[in-house]
């Protein structure tokens, strides 16, 4: 998993004992030696984009956002278009990615709008797109304009990553499943599962059936209402190789308690195929 700058995210700008991460003290991580247990918490930082998305965010707050996204080695930092510049600033030295996202929360701006969204963050210094697709036009059946609003904002994005959210909370199997083939056939690069603003978070079910579609090589997101450590570890075993939450912090902290209850359902802690780690656990 690589950063802007073409390196993979360090685990902290400074070393960080693992007592103060949160980690260490269970019966199972004393048994785990040292350099593995902070392989997974530094794998789990890696995965997750560390994201601020109300609309009441500040400046502060975006900086504290970027410093948090630094110290815990966070993948990437996800913003509205406002503060992409900012946080490129930010981040100027580090190899923490910025994302941004377009056409958000509802996915239902003019095609046109979004391509405009996307060429302004690329502008300001975004290394990442997260859009949200017309959910509407899906739901009618309108392919054809779906694939070709996604097409154009892969074509703005200028070789960039682009994940397409497809708000999985308002559609049935046979919506998700046709939504994956027109982010397949657009040229993106994830698949995502929610906003953060719909009806419901991200589901492992969901995750599960969006990794099935798209295959192994694809890549998959999932973003919303994950608040733990056990649930972002349960979200990669099922198939995402990217997290998005706001609880980034709180996740990381909180390893040790989710590390011990993996140990007792005797669950690996990542797949195997996880991106940004070698191997299983």
């Amino acid at each position: 998993m690589l950063g802007h700058s073409g390196k993979r995210p360090g685990f902290a700008s400074k070393e960080t004992s693992l007592i103060d991460m949160g980690v260490g003290n269970c019966k199972f991580c004393r048994a785990m030696d040292e350099a593995t247990v902070k392989k997974v918490i530094r794998d789990l930082a890696a995965c997750i984009d560390h994201t601020l998305l109300r609309p009441e965010a500040s400046r502060v707050q975006i900086e504290q956002l970027c410093r948090e996204a630094i110290e815990y080695g966070f993948y990437g930092v996800c913003v509205n278009g406002s503060w992409v510049r900012l946080a490129r600033e930010l981040l100027e030295d580090s190899d923490v990615r910025v994302v941004c996202v377009v056409g958000f929360p509802l996915g239902a701006a003019a095609a046109d709008v979004k391509r405009f969204e996307t060429e302004a963050a690329i502008d300001d210094g975004a290394d990442e797109i997260d859009v949200v697709l017309n959910i509407g036009r899906l739901k009618e059946g309108d392919e054809s304009y779906v694939l070709r609003e996604l097409r154009d904002v892969v074509e703005a994005a200028q070789d960039h990553v682009v994940k397409v959210i497809i708000e999985t909370g308002l559609l049935t199997e046979e919506e998700k499943v046709r939504a994956c083939h027109c982010v397949l056939d657009s040229g993106a690069h994830f698949v995502k599962t929610c906003t953060g603003f719909g009806p419901s978070g991200a589901t492992i079910n969901d995750v599960q059936l969006l990794r099935e579609i798209v295959g192994p090589r694809f890549g998959v997101k999932a973003a919303g209402g994950i608040r733990d450590a056990y649930t972002a570890l349960a979200m990669l075993r099922a198939g995402a190789n990217r997290l998005g939450t706001s609880a980034s912090v709180s996740i990381i902290k909180g390893v040790q308690d989710a590390l011990a209850r993996i140990e007792a359902e005797g669950l690996p802690v990542f797949p195997s195929t996880c991106e940004g780690q070698q191997g299983g656990y």
